[in-house]
């Protein structure tokens, strides 16, 4: 990128800095995910280069496909296979690495910051604001010390890993308590990620206990605690009552109506009064717009921090007023569902890959003088999984799937959906591979800290005052 479109912090406090000139009008896609991606690739091929030049912001160098991070957990499909590489999916895109830390649209100016080096600012004549969202926790004690989250793909590998080491160490201790604790895992929230995860997750460490001769699947205990009085709100109630059976079928202890109350150092206590000890506490228990947008940012919102946009996707205030130059779609807007007059479409890969490929067809047909049209989709349904060939589907308003044939359904969604070529390809073969040859499970935790073995061995440097009494003088000196 030519270093005269890069401005440092200190001369971008000047509010009234217009963006300098170029001959080609720059487009800003805030974000990579799936919102960010499908803009980007969608407006490459819908736009010449001459028209204008893409640049695509984010702090990890590929695209996340959430629906299938259970899936990833659980060891059935590939850790790379969920994610699409920018520099890759986005040929004839620019991809700046870097966490967005303040959005000055007045000025049109970005402000971005790389893992490594200071904060520059790009300015930009469209804006396209898709940075998703983030874990929504709670103020409770031990939250932030004890669990792990499912919002990315290294969490969803860490609790593999996490999940197998307790498993490896709890085969080789004779502590019953400790031992107790080691195979309780807890998870927070019954959503679809929630839900999705426990199941994933607790068929995988049945299957795995296969490998130890200590430890039998009933040994195992996995507790869900969920604040509501139902689980997978996304599906009707009979369809959430089935779910709920036949996880309970399976063993799996629920809390619903239920708080987590405290989990400092591994003790879980929740608002029922129930106590236990749990070495594995996920945190699935919902999500927020990104705080950047609310906080360091001169869009309009509404009270939980999306940019209020109308249903052609263009950021507008509270009086309708559209922002001129500004967009945004997905977890982070506040997307008026048409078929649903009231309401906002739901935070979900559905949505959002088809609101961006809308938001990219009306920004290319306002650079050729046509109006924006309204995003408007009517719900195809929903999928879930609930471990190996067990699953539910409610699908166009009438169809209603359960077991194998609802696991097929999700799969073969979430794979027609998945970006690019390539990644379907290693995703079904990855599934066909798991069917003859069974899953391939062990944990790999020295990833998460690759140094601490070569630390451990490592030998301390001398103190200084050995080193200068060792030191041998030359002759004639």
């Amino acid at each position: 990128m030519p270093q005269n479109d890069l401005t440092s912090v200190s001369h971008a406090q000047n509010a009234s800095a217009a963006p300098r000139s170029r001959k080609v009008p720059r487009i800003v896609v805030l974000g990579g995910g799936s919102v960010g991606l499908y803009v980007a690739r969608r407006l490459r091929r819908k736009l010449k280069k001459r028209e204008a030049a893409i640049v695509v912001v984010d702090p990890r160098p590929y695209m996340t496909y959430a629906p299938f991070l259970p899936e990833a957990s659980a060891g059935s499909i590939d850790d790379r296979d969920v994610v699409a590489p920018h520099r890759r999916a986005l040929k004839g895109v620019d991809v700046l690495q870097g966490k967005v830390t303040r959005i000055e649209h007045g000025r049109k100016h970005v402000q971005i910051t790389p893992e490594e080096g200071e904060p520059y600012e790009v300015s930009y004549d469209q804006l396209v604001v898709g940075l998703g969202s983030v874990s929504r926790t709670l103020p409770i004690p031990g939250l932030a010390e004890t669990a792990i989250g499912f919002k990315n793909v290294e969490e969803a590998i860490a609790v593999r890993n996490h999940v197998i080491n307790r498993l490896d160490l709890a085969s080789s201790t004779w502590d019953a308590e400790l031992r107790k604790r080691m195979l309780t895992f807890t998870f927070v929230g019954a959503g679809f990620a929630g839900i999705e995860a426990l199941a994933e997750i607790e068929d995988m460490a049945r299957y795995a206990t296969r490998q130890y001769n200590t430890i039998d699947p009933e040994d195992l205990r996995f507790v869900m605690i969920e604040g509501t009085g139902r689980i997978l709100p996304e599906v009707t109630e009979p369809m959430s009552l089935y779910a709920l059976d036949k996880m309970k079928e399976r063993g799996i202890e629920f809390h619903l109506n239920t708080f987590l109350s405290s989990c400092e150092g591994g003790h879980v206590v929740t608002s029922t009064g129930v106590e236990f000890d749990s070495d594995t506490i996920v945190w699935t228990a919902g999500v927020k717009a990104n705080p950047v947008i609310k906080e360091n940012s001169d869009l309009p919102v509404d009270k939980l921090g999306r940019a209020t946009v109308k249903p052609t996707l263009q950021v507008a205030g509270e009086d309708g007023v559209v922002v001129d130059g500004a967009w945004a779609a997905g977890d982070c807007a506040a997307v008026p569902d048409l078929v649903n007059p009231g309401a906002f479409c739901p935070p979900n890969a559905q949505h959002a890959i088809r609101q961006a490929k809308r938001l990219a067809d009306n920004i290319v047909a306002e650079y050729h003088g046509k109006a924006p049209r309204d995003y408007e989709h009517k719900n195809l349904g929903v999928v879930a999984s609930l471990g190996l060939y067990q699953g539910v589907a409610e699908l166009f308003g009438w169809l209603k799937l359960r077991g194998p044939l609802a696991w097929l359904a999700h799969r073969g969604y979430h794979l027609m959906a998945m970006p690019t070529f390539t990644r379907k390809s290693r995703i079904l073969g990855g599934w066909i591979s798991q069917f003859f040859l069974g899953r391939e499970l062990v944990s790999l935790g020295s990833l998460h800290d690759p140094r601490s073995e070569f630390r451990e061995a490592s030998v301390p440097p001398k103190p200084k005052e050995e080193v200068v009494q060792n030191v041998t003088v030359p002759a004639g000196k």
